[in-house]
Formats: C-alpha cells, structure tokens, sequence
C-alpha cells in the first residue's frame, strides 16, 4: 500500500524540482538532464515519471498556480478589517525582487499559453480567481462603510488591480532600473487608494 504514495512523493520531487529548473533557467532549451541534476536523481529516473516533457511543465504550472494562489490566499486571510487585508493583497501580488522564484517560474509559464490551451487555461484561471479575490475584498470593505468605490463595475475594478501587479511584477523580475518593488507597490496602492476613497489605505 505504500508505493501508490511513495510514486505521488517522487513525482512532487521532479515537479519542485523541474520548477526550480524553470526559474533558474528559463524555458529555453530546458532539457531532461537539467531536471534530473536538480532532482538529484538519473534522467532515466524523471522520465520513468514523465516520459514527456512537456507533460512535467504542465504538471509544474498546475502545482504553481496553485500554490501561489494558496500563499496569497492565506497571506490576504491574515491581517483583520478590509484596509488591513487589501494591503495585504496589494504587496503579496508583486515579486519580492527580482529573482523572486515564483513569480519568475510563472512569468516563464505563462509564456507558454499561446502555443498550448492546456497553459492558456491555467493563466486564465490564475488571473480569474485573482480578479475574484480583489473583487471579494473591494465588496467586503464597501459593505462595511470603509470603501467608497469608484462608479465602474468591482471586476473591473479588480481587473485592472490584477493587470496593474501583472504588469509591475513583469518588469521587477525583468531588472528594469525604473520599477523596483518599493515604486511598483506605492503606485499600486495609490491607485487601490483611488477607486476605493479610503485614505488609510
């Protein structure tokens, strides 16, 4: 009975591993023998697991996506009162810097979304459910008298929170001199601060 979970526990090894991978080395040219060094294990051992490729980079961006969604989740649950969690989720949705591994894992996989439907779908949630999250916290903190909301829809006032950090988290990880994390973050919440009327954001 414990092979079933000790297979599950190798093939979470090669995904961790091929995300690292990923992170480290971009999507381009990333080979078996990259994977395998990271893992620690032989090539013959990640394609016992995953005989293609491309079926490990699928199973590395579900378990990003998720993960990610999970931490900022947990992150934005946190802290108590709406002020308290938009900030929350305004500084947990950029990179901490550069070389922040997961925001680079899924700039890296995202990138494969208009070559594959299966990686089209898993940004597309991503961003989704992200857009629910902010949606979620403009509506609670309007129902409790602290925002006052800007006269347009709440997706799309959370569209646009989302593709604001997309953007900003973009250029951190890019190395642009002009956008560190410290600028993207106050110009992100100087705008949360404008379509919502709260100062103490």
């Amino acid at each position: 009975m414990g092979r079933p979970k000790n297979q599950e526990a190798r093939r979470g090894a090669l995904i961790h591993a091929a995300g690292r991978a990923i992170a480290d080395r971009g999507m381009a040219g990333l080979r078996i023998k990259d994977i395998a060094a990271e893992a620690g294990v032989s090539a013959g051992s990640v394609l016992y697991y995953y005989p293609e490729l491309d079926d490990l980079v699928l199973a590395v961006h579900q378990d990003a996506v998720e993960n990610y969604l999970a931490e900022r989740q947990r992150r934005t649950d946190e802290p108590d009162g709406p002020v308290a969690r938009m900030r929350a989720a305004l500084a947990g949705g950029l990179p901490s810097g550069p070389d922040d591994a997961v925001h680079r894992l899924l700039f890296e996989l995202h990138g494969l979304a208009d070559r594959s439907a299966a990686h089209a779908a898993l940004m597309s949630s991503l961003f989704a459910r992200e857009v629910a999250l902010y949606s979620t916290l403009l509506q609670v903190g309007a129902a409790a008298g602290v925002f006052t909301l800007a006269a347009a829809p709440v997706a799309d006032l959370a569209r646009n929170l989302v593709a604001m950090e997309d953007g900003y988290g973009l250029h951190i990880v890019a190395r642009n001199p002009s956008v560190d994390r410290a600028t993207a973050l106050g110009l992100l919440t100087a705008h949360a601060r404008a379509i919502t009327g709260c100062p103490d954001l």
